[in-house]
């Protein structure tokens, strides 16, 4: 199978980083202020991990923030490459966040619920450089932004990818064991993982090996 980018989430320091990257990582997931799940580091931690990564590995801001101006105050702490926009826009300000920060990639997290999912990822992904689907639920009364550890219907994965004309990342419950099987029904263009390559909260090498292998099995 042709190997998907992949995106080691809730990096926690530069030794993680170091390791992850070793690994094959293609993409490292920086985790800011979140009203719950793993991985939050604060901004300056994800601005020092972010400014030591070699090109060309991309650096993941995961905001919470929901406004246009507050999402861009975030990443000028944060200067990654990328900002993954982890909630719904209240102000619809990509057009502004675009204005201010040209060079800066942004992915939006759809949380795929129902079949409301769909239409909204493809509403959306006119606006953005990439769709990221997680497991999420926003609509809780203390909000799951990602992290769950928990699959979700990836029939309405295949689906949004098919529909939408930006690259495709999926997340949620991904583990060394069903990445093969996640990636041959999906056919996203990324895989985001972080608590199945981890032991005890810490990023586990032997996981990640394993991770990689997993993926140059029947290419």
């Amino acid at each position: 199978m042709q190997k998907p980018r992949i995106k080691i989430c809730c990096i926690s320091s530069t030794q993680e980083a170091q390791l992850a990257i070793e690994c094959g990582a293609d993409a490292l997931g920086l985790v800011g202020a979140m009203p719950s799940g793993p991985g939050i580091i604060s901004d300056d931690l994800i601005h020092e991990i972010a400014q030591k990564a070699p090109p060309p590995i991309s650096t993941f801001l995961l905001t919470s923030q929901t406004n246009a101006d507050d999402i861009i105050a975030h990443y000028q702490k944060a200067q990654t490459t990328t900002i993954q926009l982890v909630d719904e826009l209240t102000d619809n300000g990509y057009q502004k966040i675009r204005q201010i920060l040209p060079h800066v990639k942004l992915v939006q997290v759809i949380h795929v619920i129902d079949e409301s999912s769909v239409q909204q990822a493809i509403e959306v992904s006119r606006y953005v450089d990439a769709i990221l689907l997680d497991s999420g639920n926003p609509n809780l009364k203390v909000k799951e932004l990602g992290g769950t550890g928990k699959t979700h219907n990836w029939d309405l994965s295949k689906k949004i990818r098919q529909q939408i004309d930006v690259p495709l990342f999926l997340a949620g419950g991904i583990t060394p064991q069903n990445i093969k099987q996640a990636y041959e029904h999906v056919k996203p263009f990324g895989i985001d993982l972080c608590s199945s390559v981890r032991t005890d909260g810490k990023l586990d090498k032997d996981k990640l090996i394993q991770l990689f292998q997993a993926l140059t099995i029947n290419q």
